[in-house]
């Protein structure tokens, strides 16, 4: 039996096909810094923008004290095919309230859990992507997608 042999990639359509995988994931993983140690977990992002990824969490949850020393983290997004992408960004806690008020208005799980947007316990994060990399399953190579 000989090795899978992935579509050709057209780059013109790296963008599309890498937006693709993000809306179809709806749990991507989110990988952080523990001192030495690397983290990883799925999270179920509340907006998305582009690559540029929201995730909201409490202040209480040890993945804030990981970001809060190092804000450096990644995001694995994969689609049924296995074909992925990798958001590698900045997190930092997104601050304009409308915004917040945006995806407040837009998740009613975190309005049944948290009660109210002002509860002390809520940080969202936005990750400010710095690369992006897309690879269809098999291919063993990724295609960077454009920023900006």
């Amino acid at each position: 039996m000989g090795q899978p042999k992935p579509e050709a990639v057209d780059p013109a359509e790296v963008p599309a096909l890498a937006a693709a995988v993000v809306a179809e994931d709806r749990f991507p993983c989110l990988a952080s810094i523990d001192g030495d140690q690397p983290r990883l977990r799925p999270v179920s992002p509340v907006r998305t923008d582009g690559f540029t990824i929201y995730v909201a969490n409490l202040r209480a949850y040890h993945k804030t004290a990981e970001i809060s020393a190092n804000p450096k983290v990644e995001l694995c997004y994969m689609n049924s095919g296995h074909d992925q992408v990798r958001i590698t960004g900045v997190a930092i806690v997104e601050s304009d309230r409308a915004v917040l008020q945006e995806i407040w208005d837009g998740n009613p799980l975190l309005r049944q859990y948290l009660g109210s947007i002002d509860n002390p316990q809520l940080l969202v994060y936005r990750v400010e992507p710095t690369q992006v990399r897309y690879m269809r399953e098999w291919a063993l190579e990724y295609h960077d997608v454009p920023l900006g």
